[in-house]
């Protein structure tokens, strides 16, 4: 088998098939969550939400600027499939290295050392399992920092073992393995600080093989410069932020701003918040983890997990200590969206499934006297499973529903409009680009309500907008007054500030209804506009300060097909179709039932049974 001699021409064809895969399944525009605020701060040169992640936005703005597509935002989506193809050639020799070790029942020797190949193949296999696990070919579609993570964690994986000399041919005595693992972690922890997850296994293999002698502790002090090198990337942060970018996040200007920055503190209150929460995303990693891998990755890295602790005690307990240690801060950490989190606990997995794959070709080979192509072919096709698998779900080629929703938000509103929001996963985020990259509709003052709690986007607001908040300054300060103490964890009242919070916000309401149309999305508390009339206005409510009956528009909305099932893409569908609810049951209490009939019909075709759930009375008459 001449690919399995050539083990860098197989890396490559995985890493090209990879790419394949990932740019046949590409989003060709804005996905949810963080995707419009990550590209444009790549595109712009702007402060990302905390940590920052300076290494991603730069290399970013490299691949923003390439001409391999006509808008910026394929080019970042591009850029994700490219790292993650990337990191799957790297994982590659990483898994090939930790087989080799991990399954020679003597000294480590090498990969090079099995002359049938099978730690080739079975690395290949290991591969394709989590080139097309579910959760790394979602990081490969859409811009996020994930894709970049994988890359840097899989290099590490790579090279910190032979830097300690495991899978070496010879123990190399000079320092340049460790500069260059020290330097590429530094980048890793500039990109995202979930690098320390690699902490408890990588420091249980260096004092393993290193010992507790005065010369391990040199070798840490000698690579202390070559890491601080890599993570100087942090110092992006205060340069570019004192140039005030587009996008500003966290006013990263002073070293107190830098640590709350870099450091994530905002989301501390997330960490570490409940049994409660630990149990149930316990329970939704568990419940998972067969699907990420189609299952067939599952029961071979069990089966690896099993063959490595008998044969390699070093080596289970290294990858254990990876997989624990991911494991273990993700399921404290109260999110959502908490399926990157358990990336290297994949990784980890993939580790196994490369061992088992090991084991099982030995195994064919012992008993069956299977060689060659036809051993490949049987230890590889199973490995394409999750591939066949997680293709309808994983692709997002027709994805336009994020392009589409801000489409029709931005329909939705006047000239000159002022919209209070939350709706960040759909649309927010996604107008930070359609607004300061692509220039759409930069009329639109778009307010995200949450992120008022923080006192660098009120300073943001008053730099683009600075008559919305000079003519509400009293309620600002008596708010960001509270807001210092909370920001500084000094005692403060939490009535007294969240009084002060809801005064600024219906501040801002107030003193913009006379001159602006000022709009809210459904999801906004009726404290922030008591008193006031919410008249539906295609996906949005316009604020009125009278009783009136106002005609509104029927909403044409035009959106290309949502297809998927996951929570997302639940959620806008019925967010078009309540919008049409709420409109038919306004036009029904003024009396006029058949444009509430309309809507209603119309709503039924977007959400089939939406009408049941949140009409009980179709086309009722009267105020």
């Amino acid at each position: 088998m001449a690919f399995v001699r050539s083990p860098r021409s197989l890396a490559a064809v995985l890493g090209i098939s990879a790419l394949g895969v990932y740019a046949r399944t590409l989003a060709p525009s804005v996905s949810v969550i963080d995707s419009g605020e990550l590209s444009t701060v790549a595109c712009t040169l702007g402060i990302a939400h905390p940590t920052g992640y300076p290494l991603f936005t730069l290399l970013g703005r490299v691949f923003s600027m390439l001409p391999i597509a006509a808008e910026e935002i394929v080019r970042l989506n591009l850029m994700a499939a490219f790292l993650t193809a990337l990191a799957m050639t790297v994982f590659f020799f990483a898994a090939r290295q930790f087989a080799a070790w991990a399954m020679d029942s003597g000294a480590p020797q090498g990969a090079q050392q099995d002359r049938a190949g099978v730690i080739t193949i079975a690395a290949a296999g290991g591969t394709l399992l989590l080139a097309f696990s579910e959760t790394v070919w979602s990081q490969a579609v859409a811009i996020e920092v994930y894709s970049l993570h994988i890359l840097l964690v899989c290099l590490l994986l790579l090279l910190f073992p032979r830097a300690t000399a495991v899978g070496m041919v010879h123990r190399r005595q000079d320092a340049r393995p460790w500069s260059l693992f020290a330097f590429i972690l530094g980048l890793s922890f500039a990109n995202h600080m979930t690098t320390i997850l690699l902490a408890p296994g990588f420091l249980y293999l260096y004092f393993v093989t290193q010992g507790w002698k005065r010369d391990a502790w040199v070798r840490i002090l000698s690579m202390t410069p070559w890491f601080l090198l890599g993570v100087s990337a942090y110092l992006y942060l205060p340069v570019r932020a004192s140039q005030n970018p587009a996008l500003n996040w966290g006013n990263v200007t002073s070293l107190e701003r830098f640590l709350w920055h870099a450091s994530g503190k905002q989301y501390r209150v997330w960490i570490l918040s409940s049994t409660e929460v630990a149990g149930r995303q316990l329970n939704y990693f568990v419940n998972s983890l067969p699907g990420e891998f189609a299952s067939v990755g599952l029961l071979v890295g069990l089966i690896g997990l099993v063959v490595v602790w008998v044969r390699k005690r070093r080596a289970a307990i290294f990858s254990l200590l990876l997989f624990a240690g991911c494991v273990s801060y993700a399921i404290n950490y109260d999110i959502h969206d908490i399926d990157s989190y358990f990336l290297l606990a994949y990784i980890a997995l993939a580790l196994w499934a490369t061992c088992g794959l090991v084991t099982i070709a030995r195994w064919l080979s012992a008993r069956l006297h299977l060689r060659g192509a036809l051993l490949a072919g049987l230890l590889l096709l199973p490995c394409l499973t999750p591939l066949v698998v997680h293709w309808k779900g994983s692709d997002r080629s027709t994805d336009f529903m994020v392009e589409d929703y801000t489409a029709n938000m931005f329909s939705s509103v006047d000239q000159g409009a002022i919209v209070l929001s939350y709706q960040w996963d759909y649309w927010v985020s996604a107008t930070c680009y359609y607004q300061m990259v692509r220039h759409l509709r930069p009329d639109i003052v778009v307010i995200d309500k949450e992120l008022l709690r923080r006192s660098w986007y009120i300073k943001e607001l008053g730099q683009r907008y600075g008559w919305l908040v000079n003519q509400s300054r009293e309620e600002v300060d008596a708010f960001l007054m509270e807001l210092n103490k909370f920001e500084h964890g000094l005692p403060y009242n939490p009535a007294v500030i969240q009084a002060r919070f809801v005064a600024m916000i219906a501040s801002f309401v107030r003193r913009n209804l006379p001159a602006r149309a000022v709009y809210v999305t459904p999801e906004i508390e009726g404290e922030f506009t008591q008193g006031l009339q919410r008249v539906p206005h295609g996906l949005a409510f316009r604020l009125a300060a009278d009783t009136l009956f106002h005609s509104t528009p029927f909403p044409d909305f035009r959106y290309r097909p949502i297809t998927g099932d996951d929570p997302y893409r639940i959620n806008v569908r019925r967010l078009y179709a309540e919008a049409l609810v709420a409109r038919g049951a306004y036009y029904a209490a003024w009396g006029d039932g058949a444009e509430a009939e309309r809507s209603y019909s119309a709503a039924d075709r977007h959400v089939p049974g939406i009408l049941r759930q949140r009409v009980p009375s179709r086309g009722s008459s009267g105020r």
